[in-house]
């Protein structure tokens, strides 16, 4: 593959994918610079301690571009990839929710000591984007994929407490996503396996957490057929969903990025998938298997960064710039600790 002089504009391609281990290979680091990705996500296969992410980090960034992002899914709970004895562990979803339910002010408080935790753990790694918060609503007889990653029940509180992880984020350095528009919570089959399908009529509740939070930076779809949306095609590739629901209804601006294109819920070679979702309007396409071969298709097809996703992605960055806070872990994760107990 050719490699870019000094010269050459970089044009970071519409892609966060994944690399395969704990070590960039060197046909990874030679498919970055043919074919720059907007960022990599790291995953527990490529995370083992701080000395081996470090080194990890710091040679993916001498390949990527400079603003490239390295992102990470680090929910709390179940959903966590800097794991004890060298970071924080930090509580499900639902266990802030069960707080806010007794005590909102004691709920509110945990939930942004845990985004600043969860973040301040992220930042000191070299993430800039954390995948959190879930904005889905908690619905009974739901498939449990989402389960204790979902806040509360009620969409005004998911919305309070989502936003308030956000900030704990941003106030610790990274940008933070809200996940899985237009609503997730409601399907009764687990999207890394299957396609689920929505039949419900009314979808204001599962709507309005997003809604509610559509300043937030960034954004994540849901791989999911609404029939009341569009009932041929999931909302990461439906261009109705996207343009008139995420975009219009819910008013969202940010950065609005794919669940993860190597989910079985869609059907297709990624490459293929990633130009559909891009084209049907989402500004980043998100493949996270690590394999090496359609990773490298996946790049090779994606177009480079639109300039509307780019001032996108510019104005997340100075969003983190603008709420960024010095912050002490030790105080905040004792603090958290009483709150929780």
């Amino acid at each position: 593959m050719p490699k870019p002089t000094a010269m050459t504009p970089v044009q970071p391609h519409a892609a966060i994918v994944g690399i395969a281990g704990p070590a960039l290979l060197p046909e990874e680091a030679a498919l970055f610079q043919a074919f720059p990705p907007a960022g990599v996500i790291l995953f527990a296969r490529n995370i083992h301690d701080p000395v081996q992410l470090a080194a990890l980090t710091t040679a993916l960034r001498d390949v990527l571009p400079p603003d490239a992002e390295l992102m990470v899914d680090q929910e709390g709970g179940r959903v966590a990839r800097l794991k004890p004895p060298h970071w924080h562990a930090h509580p499900p979803a639902a266990a802030l929710g069960r707080l806010f339910e007794t005590d909102p002010g004691a709920g509110l408080r945990a939930a942004w000591l845990t985004g600043a935790l969860i973040g301040c753990d992220c930042r000191a790694a070299g993430f800039t984007i954390v995948a959190a918060p879930v904005l889905d609503i908690s619905v009974p007889g739901a498939h449990d994929v989402i389960g204790d990653r979902a806040l509360a029940r009620h969409p005004v509180d998911v919305a309070r407490l989502g936003r308030t992880v956000a900030n704990g984020l941003l106030a610790a350095g990274v940008l933070p996503v809200g996940k899985h528009a237009p609503g997730h919570g409601r399907a009764r089959v687990d999207s890394h396996l299957l396609l689920p399908k929505v039949t419900e009529a009314d979808l204001s509740a599962d709507i309005r957490p997003f809604t509610l939070t559509a300043d937030l930076p960034w954004m994540m779809t849901a791989h999911i057929v609404f029939d009341a949306l569009d009932p041929h095609l999931p909302a990461t590739l439906s261009a109705t969903v996207i343009q008139t629901v995420i975009r219009g209804q819910i008013g969202f601006k940010g950065v609005l990025v794919t669940d993860d294109l190597a989910m079985k819920a869609l059907s297709g070679a990624p490459a293929d998938l990633a130009v559909r979702a891009l084209a049907a309007g989402c500004d980043i396409a998100l493949y996270c298997s690590g394999e090496f071969e359609p990773t490298q298709a996946l790049l090779q097809a994606c177009p480079p960064v639109t300039p509307a996703a780019e001032q996108r992605l510019l104005a997340g960055r100075a969003a983190v710039a603008s709420h960024r806070l010095k912050l002490d872990p030790a105080r905040l994760s004792a603090e958290r600790d009483r709150l929780l107990t």
